[in-house]
């Protein structure tokens, strides 16, 4: 009985220094790191190249959006004068180009060509009223001044057939090469002003150029709408990431492809995840840990780690924490 209790004892004795021993060994091992992220995702802000008023929202808060969806359209009646007017402008140089390609009409031509035999016939006239006066000059029945008025008129009759002949010609041909080409290019320049203002106009139906969830609404109808200024936010959930500050003794451990396993709470804290780092900050702006002790320490920096889910994650929101906490320091 005694050998028993002396037995007891010592084994009890024994537990005791053993748990004790655990108990300083565990009290004398570096705490384990704890290291909170946060999860972020891409956003695309959706706006207009064109100042308006807002018309109509088409979407609401917590939308998912598909690509080429319709998000909002505006009402610009400035635009729409605007289009008028190039149009009216378009209608206009494609007239002149017309009309250099085709050139003169029938009757321009056909006037042209009566200036000239009008001219022609002058001439004519002249020439036999030249050579009378010319024979009575000889005889000494006129003067010689009578013949040189006659002589002068000849040369302006000459003169002047040759210009009407000149602008029959110019009829019968068009217009210049030249001119035509000056004419082609004014009618595509309108073309072109025309194409810039429809552009515009079609830019007042705005509509996505991604898929995602409305985020934002940051303007709502009635409203003015600056060129540029973001109406709606998306976020792509698809394309998340976390973002983790690693202090710089421990930044090793989050190379650039490194796997590792963290927990989301808001996702439930029995569940493990991978993320792998896909970018690590090329300088560290974040914090500073001052040693307290500068003979025993020195001053860390944090660099900023993303890291994407290996897997997609259900349920993921823009601002949930992740936790790593199997580091040891």
């Amino acid at each position: 009985m005694r050998v028993i209790k002396i037995f007891f004892l010592t084994l009890i004795a024994a537990a005791t220094a053993g748990w004790l021993c655990y108990s300083f060994w565990i009290a004398y091992q570096p705490p384990p790191v704890i290291i909170q992220g946060q999860i972020e995702a891409q956003q695309y802000s959706i706006s207009s190249k064109v100042p308006g008023r807002i018309d109509k929202v088409m979407v609401k808060k917590g939308d998912l959006i598909k690509k080429g969806q319709l998000i909002f359209t505006l009402y610009s009646p400035e635009i729409e004068a605007k289009l008028t007017q190039a149009k009216a402008g378009k209608e206009a140089a494609d007239a002149l180009a017309e009309k250099a390609e085709k050139g003169a009409r029938t009757q321009e031509i056909a006037a042209a060509r009566d200036k000239w035999q009008q001219a022609k016939a002058a001439r004519k006239l002249l020439e036999k009223t030249y050579r009378r006066i010319e024979n009575l000059y000889r005889g000494g029945v006129v003067a010689e001044q009578k013949r040189d008025e006659i002589d002068m008129k000849l040369q302006a009759a000459r003169y002047t057939e040759n210009a009407a002949r000149q602008l029959y010609e110019m009829a019968k041909e068009g217009a210049r090469e030249e001119t035509r080409k000056a004419a082609a290019g004014k009618a595509r320049m309108a073309a072109g002003a025309v194409a810039e203002v429809e552009a515009y106009v079609a830019d007042t139906r705005i509509r996505s150029h991604h898929d995602g969830e409305v985020a934002q609404i940051l303007l709502r109808s009635g409203e003015l709408a600056p060129r540029g200024f973001p109406v709606v936010t998306l976020l792509d959930m698809a394309d998340s990431w976390a973002v983790f500050h690693i202090r710089e003794d421990i930044l090793y451990k989050f190379s650039k492809g490194t796997a590792f396993k963290a927990k989301i709470p808001a996702l439930g804290t029995n569940r493990i995840y991978t993320f792998k780092v896909t970018h690590v900050a090329v300088m560290g702006d974040f914090a500073t840990w001052r040693a307290t002790n500068t003979s025993k320490g020195f001053d860390m920096r944090t660099f900023e780690v993303e890291a994407r889910p290996v897997e997609p994650i259900n349920n993921l929101r823009v601002g949930m924490s992740v936790l790593i906490s199997d580091l040891v320091q």
